[in-house]
């Protein structure tokens, strides 16, 4: 796929006239996916799928357009013949943007990850004899995803990783089911048989009578999942330069009332460790690392060009979103082993969803337990709880109330495929906090 995208790159720097020029972005991938339901194949496909954004830039005027791939010549580049004479019929109808900001500076990079995905069957079947005498439900997919830059400079960026996903659940019956995830770049039989037996130890808990407690405060372990959907949360514009500047960051009282978090918290953008391209739209390379918190306190942003041109900063290969992408929480102090001890008497979270924000600029949170959420007594899992819904801030969980991150960190990639298999990932430990608040 390289070839074929730095061939229609060049092609499209044949076709510009006069001081056009052109930013192309490429994306695509090779992926095979299986559906289980009732521990039985239910669908199996395989997608391959190839795409091309290309901006036209005149001045400080600019326009784009995708256009998806057939791997034929001939045929791709009449298609990108058409993209061209749209844009440029565009282009000249357009506000100039004070606030364009493309890569100028050549940088030409190859990143090619490692095939070591197992064969699809030997996946499968661990799958099917882990689902034997379960309801397993759930979705697996591995494969290539591919990403490309070019410009009408000469720079080229190519970026592939090979990667699997399983996310899935052993569902028990109305809304309790445990739901677990294994991905990676490279299938490990022992870990996986490790995951399913942790699962169905789980499962086997579900079918006690479930527990209500009233709404108020409880000791409460967040695992790995749930701390990830929260620090997604987190992510909706609290890490940028713009919504800093705008002061709509959820993290406005880290800006304006040095509100912290934890001394043990520190949170990166970790594109070395993680699965995202080390480049962007515009061409603009992502460092290896930028530290977002440290040691609890904030330390810096994610600069998008168009938000480094605004407010005269540099840019840090961040996307126009300006949200992470290979989200990083250091590991504690506290082992795996030991949380259900530590925990004592409190509420064991696998998993949380419907988050939104209750008081976004106090980064208050708000959502409900889901799967597996059990009532714990003295060390010991003692029956499953009915939903609750808790309302929090991010300065008591992560901040005043944390008590320990977990040494055991766990890899999430996205599981999202909406529009194509998503190169996003968050690694984060499980959390044991203080007075977690319950109110429904």
């Amino acid at each position: 796929m390289q070839t074929y995208f730095n061939e229609l790159a060049d092609y499209l720097t044949t076709q510009l006239r006069g001081d056009e020029f052109f930013l192309a972005n490429f994306g695509g991938e090779h992926s095979d996916f299986v559906r289980f339901n009732t521990s039985a194949i239910r669908q199996a496909g395989n997608v391959l799928e190839k795409a091309m954004s290309v901006e036209l830039i005149v001045g400080s005027r600019h326009a784009g357009a995708t256009v998806t791939l057939s791997g034929e010549q001939a045929a791709d580049r009449g298609r990108l013949d058409g993209v061209l004479a749209a844009l440029r019929e565009r282009v000249p109808h357009l506000p100039e943007d004070p606030h364009l900001l493309y890569a100028k500076d050549v940088t030409n990079t190859q990143q090619h990850g490692d095939n070591r995905l197992p064969e699809q069957g030997a996946a499968v079947n661990e799958i099917l004899t882990a689902g034997v005498g379960r309801d397993l439900v759930g979705i697996y997919a591995h494969g290539g995803i591919f990403r490309g830059f070019a410009n009408s400079l000469g720079q080229r960026n190519w970026f592939s990783a090979y990667t699997f996903n399983f996310d899935w659940c052993f569902y028990h019956s109305k809304d309790k089911a445990v739901k677990t995830t294994y991905a990676g770049f490279e299938w490990d039989s022992e870990e996986f048989a490790r995951k399913t037996s942790s699962a169905a130890e789980q499962l086997g808990l579900l079918a006690r009578e479930p527990k209500t407690v009233p709404p108020a405060s409880y000791r409460a372990y967040l695992a790995p999942a749930a701390v990830a959907e929260l620090l997604e949360t987190v992510c909706w514009g609290g890490f940028g330069l713009k919504a800093h500047r705008t002061k709509s960051t959820s993290l406005l009282k880290m800006i304006e009332a040095k509100a912290r978090l934890g001394l043990c918290v520190t949170i990166a953008e970790n594109t070395r460790e993680g699965m995202a391209p080390n480049f962007q739209s515009a061409g603009f390379m992502r460092p290896e690392r930028v530290v977002l918190i440290d040691g609890g306190e904030l330390a810096g942003c994610l600069v998008s060009p168009r938000s480094a041109k605004e407010y005269g900063e540099r840019p840090n290969g961040a996307s126009s979103s300006e949200t992470p992408e290979s989200l990083d929480v250091e590991a504690g102090d506290l082992p795996a082993t030991e949380v259900l001890r530590r925990l004592d008497t409190g509420v064991y979270i696998n998993n949380l969803w419907y988050l939104n924000y209750s008081d976004r600029p106090a980064c208050r949170i708000t959502g409900m337990t889901r799967f597996a959420t059990f009532w714990v007594e003295g060390g010991q899992i003692a029956a499953p709880l009915s939903v609750m819904r808790f309302d929090e801030t991010i300065y008591r969980m992560l901040g005043e109330n944390l008590l320990h991150l977990t040494q055991e960190r766990d890899f999430l990639p996205s599981a999202s495929t909406y529009g194509g298999r998503s190169t996003d990932s968050v690694r984060t430990p499980g959390a044991l906090v203080e007075g977690l608040r319950f109110t429904l």
